[in-house]
This record gives structure tokens, sequence and C-alpha cells, in this order.
């Protein structure tokens, strides 16, 4: 049973990386999240097949070296976005979802 499990996961994200196109160079943070990480989080950052990472949420209390890692590295089923998304892009989405938790966006 636990082997199909982590089959699915894997199926999952492999089908979710595939779907990934590269935003243009000079995307805003919320331009990248939308085309990238809403399908799973949410477009709204409420979470999906994806955890929540709006106000509230266990990613508003993590470091910004966490969102940063966990975004280019990837978590648990959540594929890497090394091969997808630029360092200045991702340090573009890690500002995106601070404004939003804050409420600034």
């Amino acid at each position: 049973m636990r082997s199909l499990r982590l089959l699915v996961a894997l199926s999952l994200a492999l089908a979710f990386s595939a779907c990934v196109q590269r935003p243009e160079a000079d995307a805003s943070g919320r331009e990248i999240f939308v085309q990238v990480c809403a399908r799973c989080h949410g477009t709204d950052l409420s979470g999906g097949v994806g955890p929540a990472l709006g106000p509230g949420s266990n990613a508003a209390s993590q470091p910004d070296e966490f969102l940063t890692s966990a975004i280019s590295e990837g978590r648990g089923t959540m594929p890497s976005f090394a091969q997808t998304l630029t360092p200045q892009q991702i340090d573009r989405v890690v500002v995106y979802l601070r404004q939003s938790q804050a409420g600034d966006s």
C-alpha cells in the first residue's frame, strides 16, 4: 500500500511539473505564482493539492530560506522548480508570498 501511495505521489509530481511552462524572465512574483504555483496552491493561496500559503498558514511562519528551498529543491510531493525558475524568480515569488501574507497584494 505504501508503495502504491509513493507511486501515485511521484506520478502526480511528474505530471504537474510537466505541465509547467517557464515564465518570462522579467515576470513579477505574482505572475510567476499564477503560472507555476496556483494550480496546486490556489490562486488565492488557500491551498488545494498543495498546502495553503496565505495569511495564517504554516508557510507564513516559516523563514524565507525555507520557502526558497521548498520552491527550488521541492518538498514532499512538491517537485523542484530549480530547472524551471531562476533564483531571482524564486526570490520574487517569496516576496509575493510575504506581501500576500501581510495583506499587501
